[in-house]
């Protein structure tokens, strides 16, 4: 008898270790599919990067560096006043490449300022807007790149408009305004 009891216990662990290990990996599996979900492309990206395990950890940890910035949607004056400054550096590209591409990396870093994100460190920035706006966040890398590149004399007049491509694409996305107050929802969507 005691023989049948030590067996019973040995198959419950066994049965138990197995659930919990079943209950691990499906709690993985909805990480992982919350966050390829939630970053699309960059999670793509940050995988093939560093692996998936660290590309997770990193993901997690800007969402939570995000929550904690008082990150605002535009109101649709302040929205109207952007396209129109966007308007001006865009008209001016065929007379100076170079310096529209300038004004327009300086124009969504104020966008993003007047949205909530801190604008220091460029690959904080992108690591924070790439939360809110996975889409665009490597068209603000390609747009970056070809715009030091151009500090350095570097970047053909396609590139440059490559890059007004790319800041156009991500300042769009930064632009989009605040719903009416009776739609307004009470909160921003947490990427929990």
């Amino acid at each position: 008898m005691d023989t049948w009891i030590i067996v019973a216990i040995a198959i419950a662990a066994v049965v138990i270790l197995a659930l919990m290990i079943a209950a691990w990996r499906m709690s993985k599996n909805r990480r992982s599919s919350r966050l390829r979900e939630g970053f699309g492309p960059e999670y793509e990206r940050e995988v093939s990067r560093v692996g998936r395990g660290k590309a997770e950890s990193e993901l997690e940890q800007r969402q939570k560096r995000v929550e904690q910035l008082q990150i605002r949607e535009l109101t649709r004056e302040q929205s109207a006043g952007y396209a129109s400054d966007w308007d001006a550096v865009q008209s001016r590209f065929v007379d100076d490449p170079a310096m529209s591409v300038s004004r327009a990396d300086e124009l969504v870093g104020r966008v993003m300022l007047e949205r909530g994100y801190p604008v220091g460190n460029f690959d904080q920035r992108l690591a924070d807007i790439s939360v809110d706006h996975p889409e665009v966040a490597n068209n603000y890398r390609a747009a970056h790149r070809i715009a030091a590149r151009n500090l350095d004399g570097n970047a053909t007049t396609e590139d440059l408009r490559q890059a007004m491509v790319h800041y156009r694409s991500l300042f769009q996305d930064l632009l989009q305004t605040a719903p009416s107050a009776s739609t307004q929802a009470p909160d921003r969507q947490s990427h929990a």
